[in-house]
């Protein structure tokens, strides 16, 4: 069973080179690992993990910047350290409060995760919590940020030749700027880090 934590930190994920920006606050427990927070940013932001990962952090205890993940040396020249096995407490602090977040090694989203704040741990809340946020998350497999752009001329011109195909791609409806926390909901990563490896 996993121990109950006193404290909780508030990370603040941004989706890199996208104006306006697609931001999330959400809240964990300081018990979390990389993997743990890996899937509350997938959960929070709306992608699918669908795709790998990994953080890029420095190691406060060595100060060498390390990759923290889903090991795969074949989509990447470093080792990446399995993300279920580090912990965020170890990483993160106020002093050293920032890390990279890429998702989708084809697409390449890029994330600036940083620690906002540790606060100590409210009585009947159930964490994580997303607690702010702004705009929808690009659909999955849309073509990185190029695509991206693509996409949303398509959508927003009826006349455009792929205006259906994209509107389908996305569901029948896309609104770029909308954003309800109320429809967050979070998995249990245990269960997905389960599927994950077993499969």
């Amino acid at each position: 069973m996993r121990k109950k934590s006193d404290n909780i930190y508030q990370f603040k994920i941004i989706l890199k080179k996208i104006k306006p920006a697609i931001w999330r606050r959400v809240q964990v427990p300081e018990t979390y690992t990389f993997w743990d927070l890996h899937v509350a940013i997938q959960d929070s932001i709306g992608w699918t993990d669908t795709h790998l990962h990994h953080f890029e952090i420095v190691n406060p205890s060595t100060g060498m910047r390390e990759e923290i993940g889903i090991p795969d040396e074949d989509f990447i020249d470093t080792a990446i350290l399995a993300g279920w096995k580090q912990k965020i407490a170890n990483y993160f602090s106020n002093e050293n409060d920032k890390a990279e977040y890429i998702y989708d090694y084809g697409d390449n989203w890029e994330h600036r995760i940083k620690l906002e704040k540790i606060l100590p741990r409210e009585e009947g809340i159930k964490y994580p919590i997303c607690i702010d946020g702004a705009r929808e998350c690009p659909p999955e497999d849309c073509g990185g940020l190029w695509g991206y752009e693509d996409f949303l001329n398509a959508i927003m011109d009826p006349a455009h030749e792929r205006h259906e195909e994209f509107l389908d791609c996305a569901g029948g409806d896309f609104d770029a700027e909308g954003f309800d926390r109320e429809e967050i909901v979070f998995d249990d990563p245990k269960k997905r880090l389960k599927y994950i490896l077993t499969g």
